[in-house]
């Protein structure tokens, strides 16, 4: 959406040239109960932190279309199984705030746009006043869930996680109470549960989706990517060379899933093969946890893709802990002991508009 100057002059008073940092929610809701009163509008970017560029995209495309940016940073321990890695999460609390009030800084000296506003940092206590947030499949409290959406994909992998996501964002938006809330395209899972729950529960909120950011080579943003290292680093693109590899068939005409997801596995199988044929000392192994090729509005499995229809073509991978560390080498967050987890998608039917945006990036790196 075009930026809307008119709309976000009318801000009452001058802009704020950054942005207050709230721990409570009795002091955020005031301030967008001062911002109702006033007429303003209030876009929000929930995030765990550890911000990068795709992050910041969000903020970017919410200053286009709202007075006020509130932006969330809170590391949500019921999104995590009892075996996953919240203890290791990045935590990196300062180096977002700093990289926030530079945002905040570019955005006061252009009156045709918005203003990071609020920055709300809660504790867990305040999130969960009462039970201890559980982790457990079968543990108490309370809980949002949406199926079967959940329960497929990520969430056959991640039993819990949705559940902790719908959660946290049902709490977040009834603190925040926004206008309109922004979520990337690489967790497209996650925008197909947020949207169920904004659609069951009449929440009155916009839902806006921004595509992915990735780097040069295509590997896509993503807070997890300082535990790779760089043996590790180099390696992870197979995701996206798979992905890559069925949207070039898709292009040449395929359309049935064992032809167009075939194409993935060569790929991946290519990579590991190549891997295990290296001493310990020098690979980076890895699993593949799936692929898959889902119609665009349901997530349910194609056998066969409607080039009208499109799909969303999805997968996953676990970068496994490097075997042999080398003295000396750079082994990322965690010292290259832990499993890593990643995951990107492509829509297919955005093909054209791809191959556009290719040929003229943004700024801020190359996209979905």
């Amino acid at each position: 959406m075009a930026a809307l100057p008119n709309f976000i002059r009318r801000v009452s008073g001058p802009k704020p040239r950054s942005f207050q940092v709230f721990n409570q929610i009795a002091s955020l809701r005031k301030a967008r109960r001062d911002a109702l009163l006033a007429g303003e509008s209030v876009g929000f970017v929930p995030t765990m932190g550890a911000l990068h560029k795709g992050h910041l995209a969000l903020i970017e495309q919410a200053v286009q279309e709202n007075q006020h940016v509130y932006v969330s940073i809170y590391v949500n321990p019921t999104q995590f199984g009892v075996n996953e890695d919240f203890n290791s999460y990045p935590n990196t609390l300062q180096a977002d705030l700093r990289q926030l009030r530079n945002l905040s800084a570019e955005y006061w000296n252009n009156d045709s746009i918005g203003q990071i506003t609020a920055v709300f940092t809660p504790t867990t206590r305040d999130m969960y006043p009462g039970l201890k947030p559980s982790s457990e499949i079968d543990g108490h409290g309370s809980f949002v869930t949406i199926t079967p959406l959940s329960s497929i994909l990520e969430g056959a992998s991640r039993p819990v996680f949705f559940r902790g996501v719908a959660t946290v964002c049902m709490k977040l938006f009834n603190i925040v109470q926004p206008d309109m809330v922004y979520f990337g395209q690489k967790d497209v899972q996650q925008t197909y549960v947020i949207r169920r729950m904004i659609d069951d529960f009449h929440l009155d909120i916009r839902m806006r989706i921004v595509p992915t950011v990735r780097e040069d080579d295509g590997l896509a943003l993503s807070s997890r990517n300082v535990y790779l290292g760089k043996r590790r680093r180099k390696v992870a693109t197979v995701l996206i060379r798979a992905l890559r590899a069925v949207r070039t068939g898709f292009i040449n005409g395929q359309t049935k899933r064992d032809e167009l997801l075939g194409a993935a596995h060569r790929v991946v199988e290519g990579e590991l093969e190549k891997q295990k044929a290296l001493p310990p000392k020098s690979r980076s192994l890895f699993e593949v946890d799936y692929f898959s090729l889902a119609d665009p509005l349901s997530l349910t499995e194609l056998n066969e893709l409607n080039p009208k229809h499109g799909a969303i073509l999805s997968g996953a991978i676990k970068m496994l802990p490097i075997e042999e560390p080398q003295e000396g080498e750079y082994l990322g967050t965690g010292g290259g002991t832990t499993t890593v987890r990643l995951i990107d998608n492509l829509r297919l039917e955005q093909i054209t508009s791809f191959l556009q945006r290719t040929q003229s990036q943004s700024h801020r790196g190359p996209r979905l």
